[in-house]
């Protein structure tokens, strides 16, 4: 990153500085798009004036819309099994993943064979299936988002930078990359949500310092941000425009989960009864999706709501909710919040108490048990009120697409720069099936690291590269990336040849794998050597692991020499 400013009022302004990316934030709910005007971010908004738009797609008519410019409520669509949403839960993950199985009671059809492919997905026209991926759903999406933009900056729009969840894994960054080019998007930049959120931090901060003539000591900010479909946590520590992420952490958990988890509390059944999806079925999914969100929302203001559902063939839903009873029934979605900031400021060697300000952001950010749970983790009797929950990671998606874009601005306001880290450890498949990272999470970006392994078998002349992505110690709990294998190792007893492994992490977060076996008696690899960009793997790529331990069992393993190479 760098310095700079930019382009865009709605008028004149907008075409004076055409190449300025725009910052996109599709949420799992809703989506909203920002852009820098020449002076500050400005939300652009849809045909019906909204800054914040659902983050939907229905197939009702012949030509597919989505939620950007659709007059009918989604309410609606849900109950006629049109509309296919939760796109970005859905996105890049397999069908055996616990959150695509979570996906099987939404109004439309999610069904799975339960061996590592894409899982298929469809709505429902004219009393017919219509398949689907979510790539195509989501590019459906970004055409609509890029019109809309196009006819308020009246410029055509390229250049976009997307804010996405911490617990991505590189394949569904991937898939994403791909939706853009679909919708004819250029990807600037995939931005961790927290990241952004603290570049739209470090700006508010270093024009504080400016407005107060101060030197603008080091600040230490904790950015929770909770939507409906994942949870991101990152500490930063903030200095004249420089924001240090100093750790991030992310799970798949969010409002969805809250929602499902009071649905089946209020009908423990739910899943028996809808299995079929028949048209009926998918009315009452809908019905009672709506009805628990409404009183969802209600609690974040009244301790006790009144839910009364008809969901047909004499199933009806009548009883209040109190607000102990909700915060109770998802218990453990806020035990794990606690421990994901826990985690946080643990990797980031930050005790709470050192925690300047803490930045609740998301859809989530309302509701009381979330607010507390923050406010007491960190210590702090009152939260961080200088941005708007629901637009601050926009904002800062518009700012880097202002210094992505090379803009200049003379008043320093775009002097800003953001210090990454890896949200998740890379590493090799040794010793089995264990996971052995090279590159480990929360390292800063740009890196390069290696190790060295050597040879299981005597006589072993070739090893088998695997590459995986992740946190857990093995391999089968990661996202496998990709793998390729190295020949050419001279015959030898076993513990003998040494293969290093080298992985490189540039700024643009593009992950490069090296590996080769060294010549002995130094460290230096013989050529040629291997240079591979990953991810590799394309959709099916469940299974991909399974197939590889078929054919080559443990023949081409490798395990680490307990030394590490020096950078």
């Amino acid at each position: 990153m760098a310095s700079d400013s930019e382009t865009t009022g709605v008028e004149k302004s907008s075409s004076d500085f055409p190449e300025t990316a725009i910052g996109i934030d599709i949420g799992t709910s809703h989506c909203s798009m920002a852009v820098w005007n020449g002076s500050q971010v400005e939300l652009l908004r849809n045909t019906r004036n909204q800054k914040l738009m659902r983050s939907y797609v229905t197939f009702k008519d012949e030509i597919p819309s989505g939620g950007v410019t659709n007059q009918l409520s989604q309410e609606y669509e849900i109950l006629s099994g049109a509309a296919i949403f939760n796109i970005v839960r859905l996105i890049g993950r397999v069908d055996t993943d616990p959150v695509v199985h979570a996906s099987k009671n939404l109004p439309f059809l999610v069904q799975t064979l339960d061996i590592g492919v894409r899982p298929f997905i469809a709505a429902l026209v004219n009393n017919m299936w219509r398949s689907t991926t979510p790539e195509e759903v989501l590019a459906i999406y970004l055409v609509e988002l890029r019109a809309m933009a196009e006819i308020q900056l009246k410029r055509v729009v390229r250049n976009v930078v997307l804010t996405i969840p911490v617990a991505f894994s590189r394949f569904q960054l991937s898939r994403v990359e791909r939706a853009c080019a679909m919708a004819g998007l250029h990807v600037l930049r995939l931005m961790p949500e927290p990241t952004a959120v603290a570049l739209l931090y470090a700006q508010q901060q270093q024009l504080n310092v400016h407005d107060n003539m101060g030197s603008g000591s080091e600040k230490i900010a904790l950015i929770f941000n909770m939507g409906a479909g994942y949870c991101d946590v990152a500490i930063t520590a903030t200095a004249g425009g420089v924001s240090q992420i100093k750790a991030v952490a992310g799970s798949t958990m969010g409002g969805e989960d809250i929602l499902q988890n009071l649905m089946h509390h209020l009908l423990p059944n739910m899943d028996s009864l809808f299995s079929s999806h028949g048209v009926n079925e998918i009315k009452s999914m809908g019905l009672l999706r709506v009805s628990i969100q409404d009183a969802i929302h209600k609690l974040s203001s009244e301790t006790s709501v009144q839910v009364d559902v008809d969901l047909g063939n004499g199933l009806k839903i009548s009883r209040v909710v109190h607000r102990e009873e909700f915060e109770e029934v998802n218990k453990s979605v806020f035990e794990k919040c606690e421990v994901l900031i826990q985690q946080c400021l643990k990797d980031a060697k930050v005790e709470a108490e050192d925690v300047d300000d803490a930045i609740l952001v998301g859809g989530c950010s309302n509701t009381p048990r979330i607010r507390n749970l923050v406010m007491g983790t960190c210590k702090k009797e009152r939260l961080y009120t200088e941005m708007n929950p629901w637009e601050a990671a926009v904002m800062g998606a518009a700012l880097e697409g202002a210094i992505a874009s090379g803009v200049n601005d003379p008043f320093g306001t775009l002097d800003l720069l953001t210090i990454q880290v890896t949200p998740l450890s890379v590493g090799i498949r040794a010793e089995g099936n264990t996971f052995v990272p090279i590159i480990n999470r929360n390292t800063t970006m740009p890196s390069r690291k290696d190790l060295t392994f050597t040879t299981v078998h005597d006589n072993q002349t070739e090893a088998l590269i695997v590459v995986y992505e992740g946190n857990e110690q093995y391999v089968d709990k990661n996202h496998l990336l990709g793998y390729f294998k190295i020949t050419g190792i001279p015959p030898a007893p076993k513990g003998v040849p040494e293969i290093n492994v080298g992985m490189d992490i540039d700024t643009s977060n593009v992950l490069r794998v090296f590996a080769g076996v060294l010549v002995p008696g130094t460290q230096k690899t013989a050529t040629p050597f291997m240079e591979v960009r990953m991810p590799t793997v394309d959709d099916g790529h469940g299974w991909c692991a399974e197939a590889l331990l078929r054919k080559y069992g443990s023949s081409l393993d490798l395990i680490t020499v307990q030394k590490k190479m020096q950078q």
